[in-house]
Order: C-alpha cells, then sequence, then structure tokens
C-alpha cells in the first residue's frame, strides 16, 4: 500500500495528534475530528483537514483511525447514531485506543454487520513515543483487513501481531498497562522508603537500575520525571485507574485472583480521589510521600 490516502481520525489529541502527524508525513491526508475546536485546529496548523462531525469522517475515507479515551465513547463512536456504523465510505477503523476486549468485540461485530472491518490495534510508549513513532503497536483482527492497514501502522511504532479477533490485541495491552502501572508503584513506594531512610537517590537509582529490582519504571519514568522532579510523562492519574480497572475485570473474568492487582488498582483510585485524578501518573510518588510520616524527610533535596 505505497499509494497515498485520504485517511479519517476521530480524536486527535495527546495521543492522535503525533500519531496523525506520522501519517500526514507519510504524505497521507487526513480528515481530522475531535470535539476539542483545539485540537483540531493544531492538526489543520500540521496540515490536515478539518472535519465538521464523525459523520463528515466516515463518508469521506475508506480507512478511519480512532484515538478515544474510554470504552463508552469508544461504543458510541463506532455504533451510535451518525457514528462509524452509517459511514458511507469507511471499510475498515482502526482503533488506537485501551478500552477492554469486551467494547472491542462488541463493536466488532455490530460493525461486521455493515460490511466494516474492525482492526484492535491499542499502542503502548505514551506521548513520548508517539512523538518519536517508536510506538507498540498490538494489533488483532481478520488478516486481510489488517493487511491493508499494516504499512499505516508501521508509519508511527512496531507491529506485533496478536491474532484474528478483535479484542485479543485489547487484553494483550491491559496486561502490559496493568503490569506497567504496578511496577512505577511499588518502585514509587521503594524510593520513598529509601530516601526516608536516609539513602542517596542518585545512587540507590543508579544501584537499582543496575541490579535486579530495575524496571520500565525505574530505568525510564523515574530517570526522567521522577528524580528532575518535572512529573511530565503525559499520562494522567485517571487513565492509570481506568487501564488497570479493565485489566484486573477482564483476568478475574478469565478465573484469574488477582491479588496483587486488586491491591495496586486500590493504591491508585485512593491516591487519585485523595490529591486529583488529573495529575501525571508520575506524581504518584508526591501521594506517597504525602501519606509518609515526617513527608519532608521522605523528599528528595531539589
Amino acid at each position: 500500500m505505497s499509494e497515498k490516502r485520504t485517511l479519517g481520525f476521530i480524536g486527535v489529541g495527546v495521543m492522535g495528534n503525533p500519531i496523525a502527524k506520522h501519517l500526514l508525513a507519510k504524505g497521507h491526508t487526513v480528515l481530522a475530528y475531535d470535539k476539542s475546536d483545539a485540537a483540531v485546529a493544531a492538526m489543520v496548523a500540521a496540515g490536515a483537514k478539518s472535519a465538521g462531525s464523525i459523520a463528515d469522517v466516515v463518508n469521506s475515507a475508506a480507512i478511519v483511525f480512532t484515538s478515544l479515551p474510554s470504552p463508552a465513547i469508544f461504543s458510541d463512536v463506532a455504533l451510535g447514531a451518525g457514528g462509524v456504523k452509517d459511514g458511507t465510505a469507511v471499510k475498515i477503523m482502526v482503533d488506537l485506543s485501551t478500552v477492554g476486549s469486551r467494547a472491542t468485540r462488541a463493536a466488532a461485530a455490530g460493525l461486521l454487520e455493515k460490511g466494516i472491518d474492525l482492526v484492535d490495534a491499542p499502542v503502548s510508549g505514551g506521548a513520548a513515543g508517539a512523538q518519536k513513532g517508536t510506538l507498540a503497536v498490538m494489533v488483532a483482527g481478520r488478516p486481510e483487513a489488517v493487511d491493508q492497514v499494516r504499512e499505516l501502522l508501521e508509519a508511527f511504532g512496531k507491529l506485533f501481531m496478536v491474532g484474528p479477533q478483535p479484542g485479543q490485541a485489547q487484553l494483550l495491552k491491559l496486561l502490559n498497562n496493568m503490569l506497567s502501572s504496578t511496577a512505577f508503584a511499588i518502585t514509587s513506594e521503594a524510593f520513598v522508603a529509601g530516601v526516608k531512610g536516609g539513602l542517596d537517590p542518585d545512587v540507590m537509582m543508579a544501584a537499582i537500575n543496575a541490579g535486579s529490582g530495575r524496571s520500565g519504571a525505574s530505568q525510564d519514568k523515574f530517570m526522567k520525571q521522577v528524580m528532575p522532579r518535572t512529573f511530565d510523562f503525559g499520562f494522567p492519574i485517571s487513565s492509570v485507574c481506568k487501564d488497570i480497572g479493565l485489566a484486573v475485570e477482564e483476568c478475574e473474568a478469565l478465573g484469574v485472583p488477582m491479588w496483587v492487582g486488586n491491591t495496586v488498582r486500590q493504591l491508585w483510585n485512593f491516591a487519585g480521589k485523595q490529591d486529583g485524578m488529573q495529575r501525571d501518573m508520575t506524581e504518584l510518588v508526591t501521594s506517597i510521600e504525602h501519606w509518609t510520616a515526617g513527608n519532608d524527610a521522605a523528599k528528595p533535596k531539589p
């Protein structure tokens, strides 16, 4: 698929914006829609065309990307009145969201009745990965449909082919996010405990990252956002809570007892309700500092 195409893109926020820009950079025309006028304006400034509604997108483009914040919004965009299922041009919906396998399977079934394929393609790597085009893209869907969008997906990440059924990639993505948020939570507790006990933060993290306790959290988020205390990873606590909640529910539905997962879900939800759901996820460290007796001693020196 080397020809240039007109692509629809619904949801051009923190993740959708840089992903859509990679498609623009490949020479494709991008027709963008978002509830936020500012988000659409930013895409137009980057060279995209503006759509006035979801219907405008799905009546104009054969391939439509979606990057949406919740299962409810995703389901409405896919199957609601004037949504993807009612499009006269769309043949493939490529969903990059994290919405869970149940919502994805339901949408795939509803769309297929209208002759529209759903390619389940959640991404991992955060805003930084989206900007660099280095996302991990987990892909599930009918092979014929996947083949038609493979080159487009490769424009912004590395593909991991999960299976032929939409929803399979969602499960993998949720498991990945649960591992990531769990690693960050326990690393935060260990970090605050170490500082509280008088350890030098730089020496502590260098030793952890050279030893068996290292993780993506300690090697990436702690070094880039926590140690310099910028807390600007670009993923809100509310999204962590949504993802780990979906992950625990799906695992329990499979009969897996989620002892650790449930505990971590409670921790993230408590932090969000106490200190703010819209804070950057890396600010979980500051919540643990606040909960620690004598919190001034628990904070590293600037």
